[in-house]
Order: structure tokens, then C-alpha cells, then sequence
């Protein structure tokens, strides 16, 4: 066997030459750094499925609302916004009565009030009803303080429901305010999903408003808009208005309603890069530099890094069947003959060379060693060397 380093000699993991059955395969060697990344592989495998967690723990949230079990505060923080506003907004909206809104239920803004003024709100009683609702948005502009709120946690008023809307901030978990959440209330936290959980989420999303929609259609979202879930159901709100329920949204209905072309975008790049077709690719690469906002070259290049990598993933499975391949690279079996079709052309050494110019191509999209060079001519010139 020959071995070849992979991304540099510092790393124990090597493509082997396998020469009797012409092949390459990963080999490592036994070492306490093998032992250490196999623990944080382990952690990272644990953290890809917290985000699927994340998405039911808000589901249970509003589902236990919904049925009426109703805790004295929501403390809900992460960087995922939209997770937070889904159940901050269904307690604003459902909670109370509408004629007992008025008297009994307040928003606050972080930037317009202080700890004290928040819980002076909440230890109020409530004015002919059963109970108030005091929602807290922006409360990250309290961040300095907002430890402050534990001594109300410790003790919240029965008759108040507290909604702190702790955006783009996670909560100490060594202070006080987090250890008395676990005894008081419910203390939510809302992760960022992946990027190859992004188009699951968006199905699902569909599904529950009576929509289906098609793997590219889905996949053209993702790239376009990236993981911010908020900008993603906006604009799956325009398609909702315009098509009637029960429709199966396309491509084309994607490019009429929302202005995403079909034809040319970061899926159809990786298509045509896959299968090695260069005149496709490169009039994809001109239309992106004439559309420069629409297409950045940063997120170009991500969309590239992600399916090489997958396809390295790809070859060193022992099983290529479409359900295997499937689950490990986190794509939906509709793409998996892509990944076929793109091994033939692409065998591991290649790839691995691919996966470094696309690094050194996001380094000088940044300006670093190459400030004389336009995105145009980066994209350009890496788009030949990988499929040169």
C-alpha cells in the first residue's frame, strides 16, 4: 500500500493505494489524536441530532399550550430566531381572549426597559381574567443584566405568564438565572439547523400547510436563500398566496413567483461541475458575475465545497446503495444519482485535490493574495482546474 497524506501531514487520516484491487481507501493509525477525534466526532454526530431535537422541542411547546398546560415562564434564547418567534407569537396570539388582551396582556422591548420594570410587570395581578401575559421581545439588549431576573424566577407569580425573547444570545448555564429556569419554567434553545437539514424542515413546513414540493425546487431554495429560516417561510408565504393549496411547487413555479431562476443557480452549477459538462458550467459561472448580488462568490463556492465533500464521503462508503448513501451525506435520495455520476469523473485523489482549490478559491474571493484578480476570474479559473 502507498500512502498519500490528506490536507496536509499533520493529520493521521491518508488516502492508501490500495494497488491489488486498484483502488484508494482511507487508512489512520492508531494514536491519541485518532482517540480525541473520534470524541469529537462522536460530540459533533450528538449536536447534528440536537438540531432535529430543536425543532420538536418547539413543537411540544405550543402542542402542550394547545392542550393547556401553560408554565409561568418561557425563557427562549439561541440564534435561530424563527424558532423563538413560532412560540412567542402563538402565546401572543392564543393565550388570551381578544377582549382580554387589552387589559391583561403587555409587550415590552429590551431596549426600553430595565430588569426591574419587567418583573414589576409581571408580579402584577391580573384585571378580571385568570391570568396576564408579559412578553419580553429584544431581550438580548439586556444581556448585562438580565441575571437580574433569577430572584422572580425563583418565585414567578402564579397568575403571570413570563415570554422572554432572548434572540442570538445563549443563557449562561453557570448563573443563577439558567439553574433557577430548570426549576420554574421552561428554558428553550434555538440552534441554527444545517444546511442538509434545511430542505427537510421546508418539506414539513409545506406538508403541515397542505403543499408538496419538488427535491430541486427545495434544493433551489436552500441555495438561494440559505439556512435563515424566517427568509425561507416568507417566501413560502408568496408562493402560498399565489398557488392554491394542494399544489406541488416546481422549479418554474419558484422562478416565476420569487425571481430564482431555474436554470441558472449554485444546483445547477454543481450539476453541470458533476458531470463534467464545461460549457454549461461556465455559462452558469458568466450569468453569476452579471448577477453579482444574487449570486455571491463566497456562496458559490460553499455550495461546491459542500458537494465534494459529500462526494469524498461518497467514495468511501463500502455500500453505494441509494438509501445508504442517503442517510450518511444528509441529502435527499432524489440527488444520489448525481453523486454517482460525479464519482466517475471525479475519483478520490481528484476530489481531494478539488476540496484544496476550492479553499484556496473562498481565500482569494476574501482578498487575501489575489486582490488584482475579479470574482469573475476566480470562479473562472477554478471551475477549469476542477474539471480540467
Amino acid at each position: 500500500m502507498l500512502a498519500y497524506p490528506f490536507f496536509g501531514s499533520k493529520t493521521d487520516k491518508f488516502f492508501a493505494h490500495d494497488v491489488k484491487n486498484k483502488r484508494f481507501v482511507f487508512a489512520t493509525f492508531e494514536s491519541e489524536v485518532v482517540r480525541r477525534k473520534r470524541k469529537i466526532l462522536h460530540a459533533a454526530k450528538y449536536e447534528f441530532s440536537s438540531q432535529i431535537t430543536i425543532v420538536q422541542h418547539a413543537k411540544n411547546i405550543v402542542a402542550d399550550i394547545k392542550k393547556g398546560v401553560v408554565k409561568p415562564i418561557y425563557f427562549l434564547s439561541g440564534e435561530e430566531p424563527y424558532f423563538i418567534d413560532q412560540i412567542s407569537d402563538y402565546i401572543e396570539d392564543n393565550l388570551l381572549d381578544e377582549a382580554d388582551k387589552g387589559f391583561n396582556q403587555v409587550v415590552l422591548y429590551g431596549r426600553d426597559v430595565t430588569v426591574e420594570d419587567i418583573v414589576g410587570n409581571a408580579k402584577r395581578y391580573p384585571m378580571m381574567a385568570e391570568r396576564q401575559v408579559v412578553i419580553v421581545k429584544e431581550a438580548q439588549d439586556l444581556s448585562r443584566t438580565i441575571d437580574k431576573l433569577s430572584s422572580y424566577v425563583d418565585n414567578p407569580q402564579p397568575s403571570t405568564v413570563l415570554v422572554v425573547c432572548y434572540k442570538y444570545k445563549k443563557l449562561d448555564g453557570r448563573k443563577a438565572l439558567a439553574k433557577s429556569l430548570k426549576k420554574s419554567g421552561i428554558h428553550y434553545e434555538s440552534k441554527k439547523l444545517y444546511e442538509n437539514q434545511v430542505g427537510d424542515w421546508l418539506r414539513r413546513v409545506l406538508i403541515d400547510e397542505g403543499y408538496h414540493i419538488q427535491p430541486k425546487a427545495a434544493q433551489i431554495l436552500v441555495d438561494y436563500l440559505g439556512t435563515s429560516l424566517g427568509k425561507i417561510k416568507n417566501e413560502l408565504e408568496k408562493l402560498m398566496i399565489v398557488l392554491p393549496k394542494g399544489s406541488e411547487i416546481s422549479p418554474e413555479a419558484i422562478e416565476e413567483n420569487i425571481g430564482i431562476s431555474k436554470d441558472f443557480n449554485s444546483f445547477e452549477l454543481r450539476k453541470a461541475v458533476g458531470e463534467r459538462d464545461v460549457v454549461k458550467a461556465q455559462r452558469i459561472a458568466q450569468y453569476f458575475t452579471q448577477n453579482p448580488k444574487d449570486n455571491p462568490l463566497v456562496l458559490t463556492i460553499s455550495s461546491l465545497y459542500g458537494f465534494f465533500s459529500n462526494l469524498l464521503k461518497y467514495h468511501g462508503l463500502p455500500s453505494k446503495d441509494k438509501s445508504t448513501v442517503a442517510k450518511t451525506l444528509g441529502v435527499n435520495p432524489y440527488f444520489v444519482g448525481e453523486y454517482t455520476v460525479a464519482a466517475k469523473h471525479y475519483p478520490m485523489k481528484k476530489v481531494s485535490q478539488i476540496i484544496t482549490l476550492l479553499r484556496e478559491a473562498d481565500v482569494k474571493g476574501k482578498g487575501v493574495g489575489a486582490s488584482q484578480f475579479s470574482n469573475h476570474d476566480i470562479l473562472k479559473e477554478t471551475l477549469v482546474k476542477i474539471m480540467g
